[in-house]
């Protein structure tokens, strides 16, 4: 058996995607010596991503786009959505400090720009990076906070998460962080006062390492889209793991997990969230639990592991926004013009996992118009997919009976509709007036929505819970409410402001959030305690 190697660290971080990246920026900014490492090549989920981070208050992209925002707006929305998964006080602190937060990722080389997006999507084209992520401007929300765009995606080209991550991960090897990738953080060590000192590894050398860093590399962006493959090189992975040689690091001031969170663990899926199974797991091989499970292992405390956000997005084009969402009776599931996330969790789990979206000819004929200007490749694949297979009818009946859909519930349904816009009373489902219009002209079309496995018209998900947090400091808890001594957590290894709900960038901003926060609370821990 090969000897353990040791290093030393003030700071030690689990896991190198965009909330290891900004725990160790800190870290380091605050003089600590840091070291971070990760199973893979870093990145994570992060990098996938479509690069959005949730931002509002009146941020400098905002103000170039001529949009008025204040964090009191940004607050008041947002109460909505996050609900009880972090006090008041953490959602305005988080909310308050947005601009700021922005400003810094943008002095770290992470690039955003103001060019606002005229229409309602579920992602931006490449053409324009500041847009209405959530659902601001849905109904219901309108009355509640004056809506304002706060979607940032990082400029440039595709899902840009890739950009976002590239940026922090050169200004973290700028500020001298040791990154060590490769290296598979097994085990927690407790020193005799019960504090987290250190992190049992395995690290891999030589061509063993070159060529996991290859097959992890290939996995992540293709796995995305046919799990089968990534599971297939994660074996493979694997097995080169084998070689790996022990390593322990030493933590003189704390252990930080940023280590993702479960999607990819199928026993954890079927034991916390059963339902959400039949969605794409979005994530790399490393979204298995292994941060949050280390925290267990420590006498840290998972909460919300129930939580998972199913993505079930109507558009674009924007045109199906005026269509009408329903299960399998025939009745409205809610406001179209929500986020899909709110679509994906009521499909799930109040609907049966089925739901149809009804359009007729003028529709269809206009949402075949947008897929060029409005969509990007992947988007355009699906839409074009769903408009191909859509069951077609002369008569809502027809249609109907052809989905599988009830004929009866489905006419009254579009006839309570129809009445409302025609009058132009307030839509049924509080769908607001913008969106509004009868479905009224022959063909009609029933788009199949429904959340099942699907290669071609997938229903990303991910896990929302993690470990349960100090939220001034990021340090976990124990089962009592006691800080672990030495450890803390951050993205979505941890509980943060997106553990009830999730709308785009609302995650990414998190990790930003929590990894800042953890970043400094680290290296004051024990330099409190010898003050």
């Amino acid at each position: 058996m090969a000897q353990r190697s040791t290093l030393h660290a003030d700071v030690v971080i689990i896991g190198f995607g965009a909330a290891g990246a900004c725990a160790a920026l800190e870290a380091a900014h605050a003089g600590a010596r840091v070291v971070v490492l990760d199973r893979f090549g870093g990145g994570g989920a992060s990098a996938l991503s479509g690069g959005v981070v949730y931002a509002g208050g009146g941020t400098r992209e905002q103000r170039a786009a001529g949009v008025s925002d204040s964090p009191e707006a940004m607050f008041a929305y947002l109460r909505q959505e996050v609900s009880d998964a972090v006090s008041e006080r953490t959602l305005r602190r988080f909310c308050e400090g947005s601009t700021e937060m922005v400003t810094w990722l943008a002095e770290h080389g992470v690039p955003f720009e103001g060019s606002l997006c005229p229409y309602k999507t579920s992602y931006p084209s490449n053409r324009h990076y500041l847009y209405y992520s959530g659902s601001e401007a849905a109904g219901g929300f309108r009355d509640v906070a004056p809506p304002a765009p706060r979607g940032h995606r990082t400029k440039g080209r595709g899902t840009s998460g890739k950009v976002l991550f590239n940026a922090l991960a050169a200004a973290v090897r700028r500020a001298g962080v040791q990154v060590l990738t490769q290296t598979r953080a097994t085990e927690l060590v407790v020193d005799a006062d019960g504090r987290v000192c250190a992190v049992e590894c395995e690290q891999l050398r030589g061509t063993a390492a070159r060529e996991h860093r290859m097959v992890s590399r290939v996995a992540a962006k293709p796995g995305l889209y046919v799990p089968k493959l990534a599971r297939k090189l994660h074996r493979r992975a694997e097995s080169l793991e084998r070689r790996a040689e022990p390593l322990r690091i030493h933590a003189d001031r704390a252990v930080i997990i940023a280590a993702g969170g479960f999607v990819s663990n199928r026993e954890m899926m079927r034991r916390h969230a059963p339902a959400y199974r039949a969605g794409l797991p979005l994530g790399t091989q490393g979204d298995d639990g292994s941060g949050i499970r280390l925290g267990q292992s420590v006498g840290g405390v998972p909460d919300k592991l129930d939580r998972v956000s199913a993505w079930r997005f109507i558009t674009p084009p924007s045109a199906l926004l005026s269509g009408l969402l329903v299960d399998q009776r025939g009745s409205r599931i809610g406001d179209e013009s929500r986020y899909g996330a709110a679509h994906g969790q009521a499909i799930v789990e109040e609907h049966g996992g089925r739901a149809w979206l009804l359009v007729d000819r003028d529709l269809r004929r206009r949402a075949k118009h947008q897929l060029r200007s409005q969509t990007v490749w992947f988007q355009r694949m699906q839409a074009e997919y769903l408009l191909a297979t859509a069951a077609t009818g002369d008569t809502v009946e027809a249609v109907a009976r052809r989905a599988g859909v009830d004929p009866g519930h489905l006419q009254a349904t579009v006839d309570t509709h129809n009445d409302a816009a025609r009058a132009g009373k307030p839509d049924p489902a509080g769908k607001p007036a913008d969106f509004v219009r009868p479905v009224d002209q022959p063909p009609y079309s029933l788009l199949d929505v429904s959340v099942r496995p699907s290669t071609a018209y997938p229903c990303p998900v991910l896990t929302l819970g993690g470990l349960r947090v100090d939220e001034d400091t990021g340090q976990v808890l124990d089962e009592r409410g006691d800080p672990v001594a030495g450890l803390y957590a951050a993205g979505r290894s941890a509980v943060g402001i997106c553990s009830n709900s999730y709308i785009s960038g609302l995650s990414l901003a998190d990790c930003v959030f929590s990894g800042r926060r953890a970043g400094v609370h680290s290296v004051k821990e024990l330099s409190d305690a010898d003050s």
